[in-house]
């Protein structure tokens, strides 16, 4: 007999629907075959399902099990198939009403003892399963509140694979799971920091301002001990809250990761990453034999933070250059072409030279201006043209940060101020899809949105020929 399950694979940010063909032929001798381009993972599945059938008291005969994997030509890969594949061989031995399986999609792994464990990326499923139509979704216990933020679509969270079956049977009832997404809305728009903590440096605050009303990115230059990366980490906490639609985009790449928890329904804060100078290029912009997001695109939709722009490697900051100038990122390799996106907020951080301190006026430089001009050298010109803002931060008198004053602005404060910002140049672009703000706009939208008066020229021209 024939029994069919229906389920999802992730490639990029996208999930695709596999139909799980299952069919049964009795024998004397036992064998499992899985076919349809499975991977490693997909392979190994037939001893987790032939343990975890064995320990939840089902007994199959013996015989020839065969499991197609439809479409043929598309790569499956992960652990999420087992719970499909052990439904579907149940099916094919009648021990579940096939009819059950029309309208559902499943997916989840299985452990030896017949539980069922997380996969990642299934908000990506979820979503698919719903525009496909189907009625329910069953996935594992701690997917639930992830996959629950698709409406539309009933998720039902199974524990193991003998609930999944009652459940298919109509033995066992299990409540859809429901998320209050205002509630986790507003659960994850809180920050451990804010921008009042922050003494002095009001140029640097102002310049951040700027950069976080239009979206642009910038390289924060200044002697050690200076607050280059205090001011960093509190970027974010500027940026306008995030819409649903931006939460369900970063999700979406933070679930493919593997970085949501079973507590978390939403990633309702503006993503800050801020990686260590060691990182790979693949490690930064996503890559490997499958391709997985890399940290660009873990920073979609908020900031990515480089501390020591000159220590990381030249040919890792050379592949910011795609990712910053279309807000994605093409990986290709010789079974597939993903893209994944990647639009953030480049904010580094860099010394004036090798020691630190050529423009702090408290101490003495020690570097030759050869070692300086090295030094400056490893960002090269077309990195740091795509870097709008570069803003010098000085070292702060030690006597400003005793000093007891009025308290410095919050960041709810300026936030108020970015989000005016940001609604006047959504009602801008209204008419021009894919611009949001400022730092979206190409060389026509410039020319036709951003016209100089002549004196304002004539500065722009100074100050770029000095």
């Amino acid at each position: 007999m024939i029994a069919k399950v229906f389920t999802y694979v992730v490639l990029g940010v996208d999930a695709y629907c596999v139909d799980v063909e299952v069919h049964f032929v009795q024998g004397q001798m036992s064998s499992f075959n899985t076919v349809g381009l499975p991977d490693a993972a997909v392979k190994d599945s037939k001893e987790r399902i032939r343990a975890a059938l064995t320990v939840s008291g089902y007994f199959r005969p013996q015989g020839h099990v065969t499991v197609n994997l439809a479409p043929a030509d598309l790569r499956k890969e992960g652990s999420g198939l087992d719970l499909p594949m052990a439904i579907g061989l149940l099916g094919a031995l009648t021990k579940i009403d096939a009819s059950q399986l029309r309208k559902r999609a499943i997916t989840g792994e299985l452990g030896l003892d017949g539980k069922v464990r997380p996969v990642a990326g299934t908000l990506s499923m979820a979503l698919a399963a719903r525009d496909d139509g189907y009625e329910e979704f069953l996935v594992p216990m701690e997917n639930a509140a992830e996959a629950a933020v698709v409406e539309g679509i009933n998720i039902i969270p199974v524990a193991s694979l003998r609930q999944a079956v009652g459940y298919l049977n109509g033995e066992d009832m299990i409540t859809p799971h429901k998320v209050d997404l205002e509630t986790a809305f507003q659960r994850g728009n809180s920050y451990a920091v804010d921008f009042s903590e922050v003494r002095g440096q009001a140029g640097a605050k102002r310049a951040m301002e700027i950069a976080a009303a239009g979206g642009h990115n910038l390289l924060l230059i200044g002697p050690p001990g200076s607050g280059k990366t205090m001011l960093a980490k509190r970027l974010p906490t500027i940026l306008p809250d995030m819409t649903l639609e931006e939460s369900i985009e970063a999700t979406k790449i933070h679930s493919i990761a593997g970085l949501i928890s079973a507590k978390e329904s939403l990633v309702s804060t503006r993503p800050f990453r801020s990686p260590h100078h060691t990182i790979s290029n693949i490690a930064l912009v996503g890559g490997g034999s499958i391709p997985r997001p890399g940290e660009v695109s873990l920073a979609h939709n908020g900031v990515l933070f480089l501390d020591e722009m000159p220590e990381f490697g030249r040919p890792v900051l050379e592949v910011l250059r795609q990712p910053l100038e279309d807000g994605s990122v093409n990986i290709s390799r010789a079974a597939m072409s993903l893209t994944f996106p990647a639009r953030f907020i480049l904010c580094g951080s860099s010394n004036p030279c090798p020691c630190g301190y050529l423009t702090d006026p408290a101490r003495a430089c020690q570097c030759p201006p050869q070692a300086v001009q090295k030094y400056r050298n490893r960002l090269s010109g077309p990195l740091l043209d795509r870097i709008d803002l570069h803003v010098d931060v000085p070292a702060v008198p030690v006597r400003e940060l005793s000093r007891q004053g009025a308290p410095a602005e919050t960041s709810a404060t300026v936030r108020a101020r970015v989000i005016a910002a940001r609604q006047r140049q959504n009602e801008r672009y209204h008419d021009l899809p894919g611009i949001h703000c400022n730092a979206h706009l190409g060389n026509r939208e410039v020319r036709k949105f951003c016209e100089l008066k002549l004196d304002a020229q004539e500065e722009l021209e100074n100050a770029m020929t000095m």
